[in-house]
């Protein structure tokens, strides 16, 4: 890591991180910390405050006081409040080598997709936000309530700021994900408390720096670190959060959700994934299929909500299209993600090799078909994983009804589209999935049968900050990105005016 930006250089000495609270950095109320470790290497990178009850209620206090009393964020106008959201995508892309470094660092992603995903991603948010401010719109209304002595009616609604947002964001991109719900809470004139995942916490707090230099007025972004169990759910619980915006699993979603209406506050949340890619045999070109689905699985190590997890390819061509999946998963080059050549880098943490791990040797133990891969580390040191692929007859095994969240692919073959279709919604997710047809009959009709939030044709999923994003069953409340995702950091007012 010998090119290192001196930004980050600088960052990484202080050690010891403080809580980014009401525009600078704080020490927490408590002593204890949360240590971070470089995925690639095992060796701790610096250590983190775990943020207690007390640490909540002074970010909250600060938001809440920047969204009601001081009218430098609120109040201003959606312009000038578009310019220093412009000034913050433009300030991601000049610091975006060191921002993509830090996630490579606490992450171990390869640096190529840090800085196309989470630097490059956050950058393009902000950008689209920032557009958003001024075209926030509400309705007038023709309403057929009478008025006594010739009077009128003159309906409207507007819509406003809901107020303080709580965003709790994973580890797998830990900025952009942080971009989508930051930047369109600010554009509608929110104020933000935002926790990172502990995992990887320092590239928010990274961030907040540029925060600071765009001209983010203090309390409007505060970023508090630690855990879920005592952090997270300080925060989620807290009466002065006006809406709780989540990534993450849809165990823990749930969570959050019953924690929600206590204090009946606004949520959403986006939550897991077991996302299918169906194959036809009619695809335009079989290689094309099976190194996009190969893309779509072991992009990120596979630790992507969206991730093409199950891939159900019609008999014809079941062989060929699995032996090609499965020619490019062992071509795969796994290093540290600062290895330019490397296309697999580490999985984020020991405890969660663990468990993908475990997953791989509960479908050995059901029966399921190891076509490639496994449960050994290719390297000496850090949590890296081999690509792992199963052939399975049908979906009954854990490996293809649970989310796994790492690069392990199920293959099952299928008849004709009713099979396939039968077999894709036979789950208690429905994120995301793509299909791989030239026929556009066929194509049409998946895309309106499949119960997935997210449909691509022919390419793997990707995200843009103009495409909601968003699942169905328990993959989900609520929809992100897009018109709707800066609605959803908004409340509706109806408004009538009898003259």
């Amino acid at each position: 890591m010998s090119n290192i930006t001196a930004r980050l250089t600088r960052f990484l000495a202080k050690r010891n991180h403080q809580h980014f609270i009401n525009g600078a950095y704080q020490d927490s109320y408590g002593e204890k910390q949360i240590a971070v470790i470089n995925p690639a290497t095992e060796v701790e990178i610096g250590k983190i405050p775990l943020g207690n009850k007390e640490d909540v209620d002074a970010a909250v206090r600060a938001a809440k006081l920047a969204f009601h009393h001081n009218s430098d964020w609120r109040k201003m106008s959606p312009d000038d409040r578009g310019k220093i959201l412009y000034r913050f995508s433009e300030l991601i892309s000049d610091h975006s080598e060191s921002l993509a470094q830090m996630v490579t660092i606490e992450n171990g992603k390869l640096i190529k997709d840090a800085l196309s995903s989470d630097a490059g991603g956050a950058a393009k948010t902000f950008r689209y936000y920032a557009g958003w401010t001024t075209k926030i719109e509400g309705e007038t209304l023709d309403i057929s309530q009478p008025q006594k002595g010739g009077r009128q009616n003159f309906a409207f609604t507007k819509r406003e700021p809901i107020g303080v947002v709580a965003a709790i964001v994973p580890w797998n991109f830990p900025i952009s994900i942080a971009a989508w719900k930051i930047a369109p809470a600010l554009a509608a004139g929110c104020t933000v408390v935002l926790k990172p995942s502990e995992e990887t916490p320092l590239s928010a707090l990274l961030l907040a720096e540029i925060a600071m230099e765009a001209g983010l007025p203090p309390g409007v972004l505060n970023i508090v670190t630690g855990d879920g169990r005592t952090t997270g759910a300080c925060l989620t619980a807290h009466k002065d959060v006006k809406k709780i915006t989540f990534t993450g699993s849809t165990y823990t979603g749930k969570i959050i959700g019953k924690t929600a209406m206590e204090n009946v506050t606004g949520v959403s949340l986006e939550l897991g994934g077991k996302s299918p890619a169906i194959v036809f045999n009619d695809a335009h070109d079989l290689d094309f299929a099976a190194n996009g689905v190969a893309a779509g699985i072991f992009r990120n190590q596979g630790q992507v909500c969206v991730a093409g997890s199950r891939v159900y390819i019609q008999k014809k061509v079941y062989d060929k299209v699995l032996t090609d999946i499965s020619h490019a998963a062992q071509k795969m080059k796994i290093s540290h993600g600062f290895d330019e050549s490397a296309q697999l880098g580490p999985l984020v943490s020991k405890g969660h090799l663990q468990k993908v791990c475990n997953y791989i040797n509960s479908g050995i133990e059901e029966g399921a078909e190891l076509i490639t891969g496994g449960t050994e580390n290719p390297l000496d040191k850090g949590y890296f994983l081999k690509p792992t692929i199963f052939s399975a007859l049908d979906n009954e095994k854990s490996i293809i009804s649970e989310e796994i969240f790492g690069p392990v692919l199920v293959a099952v073959p299928f008849d004709d589209m009713e099979d396939a279709l039968r077999l894709a919604n036979d789950s208690q997710f429905g994120l995301a999935a793509t299909v791989w047809t030239k026929d556009i009959s066929k194509a049409m009709t998946m895309v309106n049968r499949l119960e997935a939030g997210v449909v691509y044709v022919n390419s793997p999923v990707r995200s843009d900050p103009g495409l909601p994003l968003g699942g169905y069953k328990q993959s989900g409340i609520g929809r992100e990105l897009g018109k709707v995702g800066i609605y959803n950091y908004t409340t509706l007012k109806s408004v009538n005016i009898v003259y």
